[in-house]
C-alpha cells in the first residue's frame, strides 16, 4: 500500500470530521493546519445548545425551496469553516491552510464543486489563513490562494 501524501492525509481527516455534521443536505468538515500541525477542526451543525436538523428531521432551506448555495440566513447550521475558525486562536491560524471536504448526505458522494460561501471567505481572510484546499474526489483537489480572493474582490458592485 502506498503512503498517502500530506494533502490527502489532511483531506481524509476533514472527511472524517464531516461525519459529525448534522445537516440533512451536505455535511462539511474543515481542518486548519499550520506548520504541519492541526490547529482546529469544525463540522456543519447547529449552534451549541440548539437542536440540529437531523434531530428535528427537517431542513428549513429545503422547506422554503431554496436552491443549494443560497439562503444561508435561513439555515440553522454554522458552517464547518466557521466552527474551525472560532475554535482556534487567530495567531495560530495566520499563514495556515484550511482543508475542506463536502459530502452529499443523500448520496454519500463528494460535493465536487465545494467552496467556502462568501461569509466563510470573509472569515477565512480575517483569520489570516493563506490557502484553502478543497477535495473533489478521493485523490483530486483544488487549492485556492486567499490572497487572490482579496485581490479579486467578488463583493464589489
Amino acid at each position: 500500500m502506498d503512503r498517502v501524501d500530506k494533502i490527502n492525509y489532511y483531506l481524509d481527516i476533514a472527511k472524517s470530521v464531516s461525519e459529525r455534521g448534522t445537516c440533512l443536505r451536505n455535511n462539511y468538515g474543515s481542518v486548519i493546519v499550520k506548520n504541519d500541525e492541526i490547529i482546529s477542526t469544525g463540522y456543519t451543525g447547529a449552534p451549541r445548545g440548539r437542536k440540529n436538523c437531523i434531530d428535528i428531521g427537517e431542513c428549513r432551506r429545503k422547506k422554503l425551496n431554496l436552491p443549494s448555495g443560497t439562503g444561508y440566513e435561513a439555515c440553522r447550521s454554522v458552517h464547518s469553516e466557521q466552527n474551525a475558525i472560532i475554535s482556534a486562536a487567530r495567531n495560530d491560524m495566520i499563514g495556515g491552510t484550511l482543508y475542506l471536504v463536502g459530502v452529499n448526505k443523500r448520496t454519500g458522494e463528494y460535493v465536487s464543486d465545494n467552496k467556502p460561501c462568501t461569509l466563510c471567505k470573509r472569515m477565512i481572510m480575517n483569520a489570516g489563513i493563506k490557502q484553502v484546499v478543497m477535495r473533489d474526489t478521493d485523490s483530486s483537489y483544488r487549492i485556492e490562494s486567499v490572497d487572490e480572493w482579496i485581490e479579486n474582490d467578488d463583493t464589489l458592485i
